[in-house]
């Protein structure tokens, strides 16, 4: 229902896998990969502004409150942006719980032994002490931020990007980049139903992302993310 069956193939999966290990950092980049009627009710979801909640992390601490934050160096900041707040399921208004059904399914068997097979190793949340909170949707505003990071925890095998804006233009900003081989930058661009899956301990996979260019709202950056790990 969520995925688009042609990018699920065997011949899909072998091709991916080839392209994962020639790739520096090991990546992928699927365009297409889930139901656009699906996410299109996912994203009616998103526009709402009293379901975001400010998100800020410096590199001595995740989950900084905005009093540490003021006193945090510019120079230790390296993450400000929304946060999606997953609502409580409610059986009377189905539609309103399809973006937390969305990311319920990226944690589910079916997804997770599709990423197993592509990176070839077992993905699993049973060592995971809160899986909700490592797949969720994130919003960037012009005057937010992610700065260059590694996301090689113990145990994390694979860390996944979806992307969810319409209409992007090349010089709204917001591509993330990767450090690459000796430097030589990869930059991919944060299109519509793009998915970036990655290796976060291979060469190169250090990343961040481009400043927006535009203050209008309606070129907020919305994607999701959500990481692996193995036994």
């Amino acid at each position: 229902m969520w995925l688009n069956e042609q990018h699920v193939t065997d011949a899909a999966l072998r091709t991916y896998r080839k392209a994962l290990l020639r790739a520096c950092p090991n990546h992928l980049v699927i365009d297409n990969l889930f139901a656009n009627d699906k996410l299109e009710q996912v994203m009616r979801i998103l526009q709402r502004d009293t379901d975001w909640q400010a998100q800020q992390h410096s590199y001595s601490a995740l989950y900084v409150d905005e009093t540490t934050w003021q006193k945090t160096r510019n120079s230790q900041r390296f993450v400000q942006r929304d946060v999606w707040q997953r609502p409580a399921f409610d059986a009377t208004h189905p539609a309103a719980n399809v973006a937390a059904e969305f990311l319920s399914f990226l944690r589910s068997d079916q997804f997770m032994a599709l990423l197993s097979g592509i990176f070839n190793v077992s993905l699993t949340d049973i060592n995971v002490a809160k899986p909700d909170i490592n797949t969720n949707f994130f919003r960037l505003k012009a005057t937010d931020f992610v700065n260059q990071h590694a996301d090689d925890s113990p145990g994390r095998e694979v860390c996944m990007l979806l992307y969810l804006n319409k209409d992007w233009q090349s010089d709204n900003g917001g591509e993330l980049m990767f450090m690459g081989k000796d430097n030589n930058h990869i930059t991919i661009a944060p299109l519509y139903n793009r998915c970036v899956l990655f290796n976060p301990s291979s060469e190169g996979a250090e990343h961040w992302v481009k400043a927006l260019t535009t203050d209008n709202r309606q070129h907020c950056r919305y994607n999701v993310t959500s990481w692996y790990w193995s036994e």
